[in-house]
């Protein structure tokens, strides 16, 4: 098949083109004049960040890894539903200290489906004391209510720590 040519071929965005972003989604996101909790997952771990639009570009106020929690509480922390939880608990205490009160979810190309990691860690940022707009029907309730016994003791511990600041 070969490529469109001639005046009328209008070429997409870059990011666009290499699938990063989707910017109908974003502008929606903007619009909507609240901080953006960008909720992103690596191989390895989940990245949390609080972001503002401003007319030079955005701006991070806040961004939280989960090799953060394995570095301050001893947390092994992988990309799984309970560190998840617990990144955005951490991350929703951190963010609250600078003003924040409520946010919108920006899962970005990810897709949201149920009992995702990203609505895990939008679950532990609402726990510490933010307000979003998202319904509770994703959220991996049931998960978070019943971590496996061998973890379940350092996942209640670690939480106090967040909660208790």
């Amino acid at each position: 098949m070969t490529r469109a040519k001639g005046p009328t071929y209008k070429v997409p965005f870059r990011r666009r083109r290499e699938k990063r972003t989707n910017y109908e989604k974003r502008l929606a996101l903007v619009k909507s004049e609240k901080p953006r909790m960008v909720v992103r997952k690596s191989n390895r771990y989940v990245d949390i960040s609080f972001v503002v639009f401003e007319p030079e570009g955005d701006k991070t106020l806040l961004t939280v890894t989960g090799r953060k929690l394995s570095k301050l509480f001893k947390w092994p922390s992988k990309r799984n539903v309970w560190s998840a939880y617990l990144t955005g608990l951490y991350a929703g205490k951190e963010i609250s200290k600078k003003g924040v009160k409520e946010f919108i979810l920006d899962v970005g190309m990810h897709t949201p489906s149920k009992g995702s990691v990203l609505f895990a860690a939008l679950q532990g940022a609402i726990d510490a004391g933010l307000k979003s707009t998202y319904n509770g029907e994703k959220i991996p309730s049931d998960k978070l209510a019943n971590p496996p016994e061998s973890m379940k003791s350092a996942f209640e511990d670690v939480k106090k720590k967040i909660l208790a600041g």
